[in-house]
């Protein structure tokens, strides 16, 4: 087959979840809404942790952070996706494709980053209660999330400038409805070896050793609660880490559930469709999630709302 570098290759084209022309403005109503309510729900959190004094926690302060990631990843595949579903066109430049791999990579490692901090602020606050403000004070917040971003970073540029060596052949299609590496690298007509060793390597250390670590917290917890004599002691420990564990199962169930399958369904939309729980309605429940079971914050956002008048 007839292959070319990136200066040869004018664009890729994204299939998307449909080629029924039919489908496409229920698609295009359907994901704006989801954007939307991600958007919305994610600035509340944000706008509510910032506005209360109460909530200016390391917990609250990461569920921030969290917030804004997720924005910011929703927003790296959805606006594309719904331009092209209104313009009914799939093309997407390969600066365009090269730089979605990048954001996405760089917003999946700090969500992945977050949630290990969060796992372990609830170790430190459930496990070591007496020591808690010291071991969990702004300086060390701030050097982990710092340390999150660079890992990130350095991981999305590693996987971005070893895409650049790559040729491709001429058929440019895309099964999906965003550049996703694993479907870029499916497309070259050059070795992709180390790329795929590479893929591995660092999915399985910023990947399994997170989760590793988001166990063996959650483990410790588990046992420091059932050491708790009352009842209501024990239910109030696991309401405080429920809406992170649900979190936590959302984002790596789905994300791995798509990685493990994608060498079945490459050829086809499916792995696209099993791709929108964790780019689209993980980051859209999140919200829900964290407000919905935790007291403190719906009295921060039912403050939030009621000043909204005001500003009239």
């Amino acid at each position: 087959m007839k292959a070319g570098n990136f200066s040869d290759t004018p664009e890729f084209f994204l299939l998307g979840l449909s080629g029924d022309l039919e489908l496409q403005p229920i698609l295009f109503v359907l994901f704006l809404s989801m954007y939307l309510v991600t958007v919305l729900g994610n600035l509340l959190i944000i706008l509510a942790v910032n506005s209360d004094s109460h909530l200016h926690t390391p917990m609250y302060f990461l569920l921030s952070i969290l917030s804004l990631v997720d924005i910011c990843f929703t927003s790296t595949t959805m606006p594309k996706m719904l331009v092209n579903i209104q313009a009914q066109t799939q093309s997407i430049n390969y600066t365009g494709c090269l730089t979605q791999i990048c954001f996405v990579l760089v917003f999946v490692g700090l969500e992945n980053g977050i949630l290990v901090m969060m796992a372990y602020d609830r170790f430190v606050a459930i496990c070591h209660p007496l020591r808690y403000h010291v071991i969990m004070n702004p300086k060390l917040c701030g050097l982990l999330l710092l340390l999150s971003f660079i890992i990130s970073v350095l991981d999305a540029l590693l996987h971005t400038l070893m895409v650049l060596r790559l040729t491709f052949c001429i058929d440019l299609e895309i099964s999906h409805f965003f550049c996703e590496l694993a479907h870029i690298l499916k497309l070259a007509c050059s070795d992709v070896l180390i790329n795929n060793i590479l893929v591995y390597l660092v999915t399985s250390l910023l990947g399994v050793v997170p989760l590793s670590g988001i166990i063996f917290s959650y483990t410790r917890i588990v046992s420091s609660v059932m050491k708790i004599p009352s009842a209501g002691g024990k239910y109030k420990a696991f309401s405080i880490c429920g809406s992170h564990l649900i979190v936590v199962s959302l984002f790596y169930g789905t994300g791995f559930g798509v990685y493990l399958s994608s060498g079945a369904t490459h050829s086809s939309r499916k792995g696209a469709v099993a791709s929108v729980m964790y780019t689209v309605v993980t980051p859209m429940l999140n919200p829900f999630i964290y407000s919905l079971r935790n007291k403190d914050m719906l009295k921060a956002l039912r403050k939030l709302i009621s000043r909204i008048p005001s500003f009239r």
